[in-house]
């Protein structure tokens, strides 16, 4: 990996249909493409992170400045998870190291790091536990991962993660040309901009957010998973969860973290009146049947 080479991919196991109205809610500028069979990835358009430990852009007085790589899209993992059904996979490198964040539901999330010659620093039951999440298998997944965990000086930290995603090959995951870890972010971007089925998420406000959610709903995508009694406590989970998320992420001035508990809010307020509005509907509808 050359100084040049600071960038992420976070990986979702869903369609792409069903990653872009959550993905719109994490306030970024990204590219959505397809990524095999059940999978998506996203691709950021900026650089919303330290680059070489140094801030990449500058910040007004008394704001807080781009923190690590791996913090942000952790981030970013983390906020779609808690408000999906699926698990998202945060890839990210930069000079000195590279590594995984693996988020899945409330669940605390998951990660491994490597330094750029490959050597591992992470602890093996992070490997244990992402195969689990994943539901890989425990035999033959489970003893490629191993390897992952071992020295070996023949593989640098971009080897490492490659191998890992060679893994993830057996459940679907196809990545476009071009989106390979280790490149630099702007390479990335150029490659999945080239892609045929490429969307894009854009932030535009908090109104177009609320909007692009509800036309999810409606198709079809998340309707099934805000309906019922148990849709009703996830959804109220949600909210109870947001509102200390969003303040904790403020005082530590982590937008990824502010992002999380903002779409627990939204994802749980919601729920909520989607689950009552239709559940009026419905008894309306067969009132009068009776």
């Amino acid at each position: 990996m050359t100084a040049t080479s600071v960038g992420a991919l976070v990986l979702c196991r869903a369609d792409p249909e069903t990653v872009r109205p959550l993905a719109h809610l994490l306030q970024e500028s990204m590219l959505l493409v397809p990524a095999g069979e059940g999978w998506s990835a996203l691709v950021p358009e900026g650089k919303p992170w330290q680059r070489d430990g140094h801030e990449a852009d500058a910040t007004a007085p008394g704001e807080a400045g781009p923190e690590p790589v791996d913090r942000v899209v952790g981030g970013w993992a983390t906020a779609l998870a808690v408000g999906s059904a699926w698990p998202c996979l945060a890839l990210w490198w930069d000079r000195e190291r590279a590594g995984y964040t693996l988020a899945a539901g409330f669940r605390r999330p998951v990660g491994y790091v490597w330094l750029a010659d490959g050597t591992p620093v992470g602890e093996d039951e992070a490997m244990r536990s992402f195969a689990a999440r994943l539901g890989l298998d425990p035999v033959l997944d489970g003893e490629a991962l191993d390897t992952l965990t071992r020295a070996d000086p023949e593989a640098d930290a971009e080897a490492r993660l490659a191998g890992l995603l060679a893994v993830l090959v057996r459940t679907g995951l196809s990545l476009p040309p071009g989106l390979v870890p280790g490149e630099p972010a702007d390479r990335l971007r150029a490659s999945a901009g080239a892609h045929r089925e490429v969307r894009q998420i854009e932030w535009g406000g908090w109104r177009d957010a609320v909007r692009v959610e509800l036309d999810a709903v409606e198709s079809g995508s998340l309707g099934p998973w805000m309906l019922g009694p148990k849709a009703r406590a996830v959804a109220a989970a949600q909210v109870a969860a947001g509102l200390p998320l969003t303040l904790w992420g403020a005082r530590r001035r982590s937008g990824g973290w502010v992002a999380a508990g903002l779409l627990l809010l939204v994802q749980g307020v919601l729920g909520l009146a989607y689950d009552r509005f239709r559940g009026r509907a419905s008894g309306g509808a067969a009132g009068p049947a009776r």
